[in-house]
Formats: structure tokens, C-alpha cells, sequence
């Protein structure tokens, strides 16, 4: 395993469905914590990338929330799992190479694997944050449900997981999500 410039004092693993916001709140808390104490880091960055050089494609294009990322969603996910099923560390692997923040946030958190991955990596300073938001709210975002997609393990693998750290209700009550992120940043604050 290629291992970080150094290891990290938090890790935040952010989930939750399509347009639930979790992008949204880890530039948010990087913003308020600095860049050069927290890094937001996106497992999807280097697959979309991998996936880019395999298919001669745009990686700058999949990067955002465009109509050219969303018509090849499907096959990248199905691409994606693949590479996950031959390695299933394939893409923490990558996202942490170099990383020398002691505040990691990861934001796009979607499997079981992927959470066993950085807790066998990083043990007790591995936190799970799941990024909630009603059907409305996701909807005035954007979002529509998509067969293949909203129905997959990259949108539902972690529908059952449990218990998570913390979770950050995200309906569009900025007073609300203000008050949740200044929490979670004085949890943040307790560990450096």
C-alpha cells in the first residue's frame, strides 16, 4: 500500500445518496477548517480518471455534474465495480498517496468495502458521516431517480450499514446545517 506523506489524525468518510449534498459539506468544512489542515479527498477522482484514459474520454468533463457525466454513468459504475471485485483498496489506495493533511475528508464515501478499507488502514481515527436529504430537497438539486443507477450498490451500499458517526441532515435549512457543520468542527478541532 503506498502510504501518505504522514498518517492522519481524522478521517471522515462522507456518504449519502445523489444530490444529498455531500460535496456541498466537506468544501464547506474545508473552507471553514483551511486547506492546509483538511483535505478533501474523492474516490471517484481516480476512477474517473482511470476510466477517462481507457475510454479516450473527457476526465475534466466527468468531474462535474454535467449531462456528458451523466450519459456515461452506468458503464463507469459497472467499470468501477470491476476494478473493486479484482481489488477492493484499488481506489482508497490511490486517493490517499502523498495526502500530508492531518483532516481528511472523503467525500463520496459509497461502499461497506470502502469503509473497511480505511478503517483497517487508519483504525480509530476513521469516522463515518452519512449526508441525509429528503426526496424534495435532492429534487430541487437536480436529481432524478435513474434506473441502474439509483437503484446500484454505488447509490445503496450503505442504505443498511448501521450506525454512523454522525449524521448531517441536509434539507435546505441553512440555519439547521450551519449548526450541524459547527458541531462536527468542534469534533474536528478535538482531534488536532
Amino acid at each position: 500500500m503506498a502510504l501518505p506523506t504522514c498518517s492522519p489524525r481524522l478521517v471522515l468518510l462522507f456518504s449519502g445518496k445523489r444530490k444529498s449534498g455531500k460535496d456541498f459539506v466537506t468544501e464547506a468544512l474545508q473552507s471553514r477548517l483551511g486547506a492546509e489542515v483538511c483535505a478533501v479527498l474523492r474516490l471517484s477522482g481516480p476512477l474517473k480518471e482511470q476510466y477517462a484514459q481507457e475510454h479516450s474520454l473527457d476526465f475534466q468533463r466527468l468531474l462535474d455534474a454535467s449531462t456528458y457525466k451523466e450519459a456515461y454513468r452506468k458503464d463507469m459504475i459497472r467499470w468501477g465495480e470491476e476494478k473493486r471485485q479484482a481489488d477492493p483498496g484499488f481506489f482508497c489506495r490511490k486517493i490517499v498517496e502523498g495526502v500530508s493533511q492531518p483532516v481528511w475528508l472523503v467525500s463520496d464515501t459509497r461502499r461497506v468495502s470502502d469503509i473497511q478499507w480505511f478503517q483497517e488502514a487508519y483504525g480509530a481515527a476513521t469516522k463515518t458521516v452519512r449526508v441525509v436529504a429528503s426526496e424534495q430537497s435532492r429534487q430541487q438539486r437536480g436529481w432524478m431517480f435513474t434506473m441502474g443507477v439509483d437503484n446500484a450498490e454505488s447509490e445503496c451500499g450503505l442504505d443498511n450499514f448501521g450506525d454512523f458517526d454522525w449524521v448531517i441532515e441536509n434539507h435546505g435549512d441553512e440555519q439547521c446545517l450551519e449548526e450541524q457543520l459547527e458541531s462536527l468542527i468542534e469534533f474536528v478541532h478535538s482531534r488536532l
